[in-house]
């Protein structure tokens, strides 16, 4: 662990819960799932579905078993669906405590009902339909043998559904063909359920940017992630939405070496950057082993004392350059911060490196301490 007075990630938790009072009257009357997989997009897992809970938040997302299980092992009791998981995994403990589960096909349904079963209980079940991004969920053709099953299950008592839910492929773009596409499909998906069960189960649709600019896939929940750690979900998403959103994560390091280097110096690993005239580096303890992408050397850039200075040569594992200027002042002990509060937007530090403010978030590694704010 690296000590948090040399470099953290803090955490404003207020303006997490900031963010997710917004969004929750954003969307309401549908009610909010913050999501808080990938250990809650890297700010923290436990942290997360705290702060959310504290806030009135009714669901939580964790997309694989083992971060339900952390979850409920350290008090959660509230809704909780989980939703990815391999052909072994077994689901009896997840069902006998009340985690919601979804299933994509017939066998992962029957393996769902035999855990319920073995616990004597039913269980909580989300049907998912792929309606056009091609990864999880039943397709068209097997959605009615799907339904069918779950209605057997609901009437044998092994089931209760509770959910249907698809994820949409390019929600961020409004004139995306696959958006009116998928949400008819799931509209057609949707009528099948009603038609064979009777029944009218929550859906769900939305995500992040659905729930900021397509009020029509609202329904009766919405699983909101990257959006309620104040980062868009794309440039512009929120602003076309009408909401503003405050980022949570600021990633920040102190300046650990400064030095002069001449004219035509070489700097960090394969010399991939030349001293084009007399400056002044300096050296910060990050590196892509504390999850700055390596592609940043030569492109991003940090902020240190009010400047944008550029990270120049390769990042290395554990620390990276930047090139103070011929002019500079900076001293040992001086404060960068890399995106977040006092620096740049996180999407535009993400831009740099060719990617997306979601990956930069949830690769800040494990020994970066996360410090609450």
């Amino acid at each position: 662990m690296i000590d948090p007075a040399t470099a953290s990630a803090l955490i404003d938790w207020r303006a997490y819960r900031s963010n997710l009072a917004t969004l929750a009257a954003h969307v309401a009357p549908a009610q909010l799932m913050a999501v808080v997989k990938a250990d809650g997009y890297g700010h923290g897992l436990l942290d997360a579905a705290r702060h959310a809970r504290e806030a009135g938040v009714p669901w939580l997302g964790a997309a694989v078993p083992g971060e339900a299980r952390a979850l409920r092992a350290a008090g959660d009791t509230g809704r909780l669906l989980c939703w990815l998981y391999g052909p072994d995994e077994q689901f009896d403990d997840l069902v006998a405590a009340d985690v919601d589960l979804a299933a994509s096909s017939v066998d992962e349904l029957r393996r769902l009902t035999e855990a319920a079963t073995r616990q004597g209980q039913r269980a909580r079940v989300h049907l998912k339909i792929d309606t056009g991004l091609s990864r999880n969920g039943a397709t068209a053709e097997q959605w009615p043998d799907l339904v069918r099953a779950a209605h057997d299950a609901v009437r044998a008592e092994t089931a209760e559904l509770v959910g249907v839910w698809t994820h949409l492929a390019a929600s961020e773009d409004l004139t995306h063909p696959s958006v009116p596409a998928q949400l008819t499909a799931f509209d057609s998906a949707y009528e099948v359920v009603r038609t064979i069960t009777g029944k009218q189960p929550i859906r769900h649709v939305a995500n992040s940017a659905a729930a900021l600019q397509l009020p029509a896939t609202h329904h009766e929940l919405v699983r909101v992630g990257i959006a309620t750690y104040g980062i868009d979900p794309d440039p512009g998403v929120a602003a076309r939405g009408g909401v503003a959103l405050r980022p949570v994560m600021t990633l920040r390091a102190r300046l650990v070496n400064v030095k002069r280097i001449g004219a035509g110096a070489g700097v960090s690993y394969g010399h991939t950057w030349i001293a084009p005239a007399d400056t002044t580096v300096g050296l910060l303890p990050l590196g892509y082993a504390d999850g700055l992408p390596r592609i940043a050397g030569n492109r991003a850039t940090v902020r240190i004392s009010g400047r944008d200075v550029p990270i120049v040569g390769r990042i290395c594992m554990d620390q990276c350059v930047v090139d103070l200027g011929p002019e500079a002042a900076d001293r040992i002990g001086d404060e960068a911060v890399v995106f977040g509060e006092g620096g740049q937007d996180v999407n535009a530090f993400a831009g740099s490196c060719d990617t997306i403010g979601y990956e930069i978030v949830t690769r800040i590694g494990g020994r970066v301490p996360r410090v609450a704010r």
